[in-house]
């Protein structure tokens, strides 16, 4: 086989094909995927920044959209700059335990951000049903705590991916037909049996999708019943508003995911597969680039903070 040892079935390095169909088109189509990238990189590293630098943030709330944003700049940096060197440069070529180790980062990451907003949702439900303990129940300590914990749950479920993935004999081929190493495009290329790999990939999907789409449910439900039950109609508008930043990036992020998961699985005949792989591009691109945005949109102290911070770098800049 072509770039394979000469020793065993495993190949040396794996072909990334880009986008089958539209190669002649890789130059435009990489164009909103940069400017996509840029923004995102831009936005969430703007919100680190002045989340850690602006006392004001310094809340339970703020904390979490922190680690989303670490989370998204992490996750798209994992494979967009790849990407673009696959349409602009031709260099396709990547190697073994380079494929291994991006593949496990963006399935990690991405599990690490499904985590991230089940614990905003926590944060929201604390904050709006036990408003006077919020500040007692999510301390320092304990949002540690659940960041370490959702990041260790998404490295312990995908670590076995890599394993699966090196255990198979490649026999047709090293060519994959996607921009990124994704755990079933790579197995697909085996003549082994990757039955494993599949079943495998469907309980790390529910363990982590499912598990945090069952808490994130549970807690909109109790902060519907609490809101409802609040006699003004200020007050129910304004916990209902606290929500709203967090249920766009709920929706921007499984959305995408689960037409992903379903399509990849039960669609293949049926979505054409240069469109199932832009999908499968902007499912991880789409939520990096436009949370920022939603934060910045809806949240008032953030707006607030970014003007402040704006004028008072041209007030020192109008004194030099």
């Amino acid at each position: 086989m072509h770039g394979a040892n000469s020793t065993s079935l495993t190949p040396r390095y794996f072909i990334l094909s880009g986008i089958p169909g539209l190669e002649a088109a890789h130059i435009w189509i990489s164009l909103p995927f940069c400017f996509m990238y840029i923004i995102a990189v831009m936005g969430n590293c703007g919100l680190i920044y002045l989340i850690s630098h602006e006392e004001a943030l310094h809340r339970p709330m703020y904390y979490f959209l922190a680690l989303l944003s670490l989370t998204d700049v992490s996750g798209c940096t994992s494979f967009v700059p790849n990407m673009l060197c696959i349409f602009w440069l031709s260099l396709k070529k990547i190697d073994f335990n380079a494929c291994l180790v991006q593949m496990f980062f963006i399935h990690m990451l991405t599990g690490m951000e499904s985590g991230v907003l089940m614990l905003m949702a926590l944060d929201r439900y604390v904050a709006i049903c036990y408003p006077l303990h919020y500040s007692t129940i999510l301390t320092n300590t304990t949002i540690t705590k659940v960041g370490l914990a959702t990041f260790s749950r998404s490295v312990l479920v995908m670590i076995p991916f890599t394993f699966l993935i090196k255990r198979l004999p490649y026999c047709r081929g090293n060519i994959i037909l996607h921009t990124y190493c994704d755990h079933m495009s790579v197995a697909k290329l085996s003549c082994g049996n990757t039955k494993i790999n599949a079943i495998y990939g469907l309980i790390a999907a529910i363990v982590i999708g499912g598990f945090d789409m069952f808490f994130i449910s549970m807690s909109y439900t109790m902060i519907i019943r609490t809101v409802l039950n609040l006699s003004s109609v200020d007050a129910r508008h304004k916990a209902f508003s606290t929500c709203t930043s967090h249920i766009c990036a709920i929706v921007i992020t499984y959305v995408p995911a689960f037409f992903n998961f379903f399509t990849h699985r039960f669609g293949q005949h049926t979505v054409p597969h240069h469109i199932h792989i832009l999908i499968a591009n902007l499912y991880l691109l789409l939520p990096p680039t436009l949370n920022p945005i939603i934060y910045g949109v809806k949240t008032r102290q953030i707006r607030k903070e970014v003007i402040r911070l704006f004028f008072r770098e041209k007030n020192i800049l109008s004194m030099k």
